[in-house]
């Protein structure tokens, strides 16, 4: 009787320090929601990703709070001679949070360290230990690992459908439900049906444009797997929004839908 009474102790301590812990972030995000942004990161913001412009006040101070909780929570990490300064940090979370506006999230949950290089770096690729040099890459359940050139490079160029950390972090939402697949945590199941249908013939198109090197509004990468399809398809619906709404309007309503944005409303206030 005792043992169990000690069992039941435990469990009660443990949901406990659970629910403390949980309730304490809770208040600490809705507090860092609610701050401003240091002027020297809003700064950093403006002069790096040229995008930031195109959103808004109102997304504009959305995005301010949830920089303010990224970077309280997540760690950087310089690999390769990088130095993480402000400026690669702010950099980088605010194109990261750019992904998670005007809906519920939970903010990169299976995400903790963010690694930097320099420059592309060479990784290890498959079990052979061959290399492979790479501009970046997430794993689930672990980092997300970016080169820092590529990081500047994708952000001043707005319109070309290629952003290095759009990519990574549209995997870390790919991944939130434990299967890297190209089908992210969506509102209801009903959207599942919907979403498969679309986004299946989209990269079944994508895969015969890229067998006959045909162009495309949609990166060709993403015929690679579903997985990189949806990564693929969250750069060019940021970036190449009014291509796609016009060439692929299906799949661009399925992206304006899940993300809560209209990309395309942005040019059309800052032309």
């Amino acid at each position: 009787m005792i043992a169990i009474k000690l069992i039941v102790l435990g469990v009660v301590f443990v949901l406990g320090a659970y629910l403390w812990r949980r309730i304490g972030r809770n208040s600490r995000r809705k507090r860092l929601l609610a701050e401003p942004i240091k002027p020297e990161w809003n700064q950093i913001i403006e002069k790096n990703i040229p995008l930031y412009k195109h959103l808004g006040e109102q997304l504009q101070s959305q995005l301010a709070g949830l920089v303010n909780i990224f970077l309280a929570e997540k760690s950087f990490e310089g690999c390769g001679g990088q130095e993480i300064t402000d400026e690669v940090r702010v950099t980088i979370a605010a194109q990261a949070c750019m992904l998670l506006l005007n809906r519920k999230t939970k903010y990169f949950p299976r995400l903790h360290s963010i690694y930097v290089y320099p420059a592309t770096y060479a990784a290890k690729q498959g079990s052979d230990g061959g290399r492979q040099s790479r501009l970046g890459e997430s794993w689930q359940n672990g980092p997300v690992v970016l080169a820092w050139n590529s990081v500047t490079g994708g952000a001043n160029n707005i319109h070309d459908g290629r952003n290095v950390v759009f990519h990574e972090f549209s995997h870390q939402l790919d991944q939130e439900d434990g299967a890297a697949d190209g089908a992210p945590i969506l509102q209801s199941s009903s959207c599942y049906r919907t979403w498969a249908k679309v986004l299946g013939a989209e990269y079944e198109a994508l895969r015969g444009k890229a067998r006959k090197r045909r162009k495309s509004v949609v990166r060709k990468y993403g015929a690679t797997n579903p997985a990189e399809f949806f990564a693929v398809a969250t750069e060019a619906f940021l970036e190449k929004p009014k291509q796609m709404k016009k060439k692929h309007p299906q799949l661009y309503e399925e992206l304006k839908n899940y993300y809560r944005l209209d990309p395309v409303e942005w040019t059309l206030m800052n032309r």
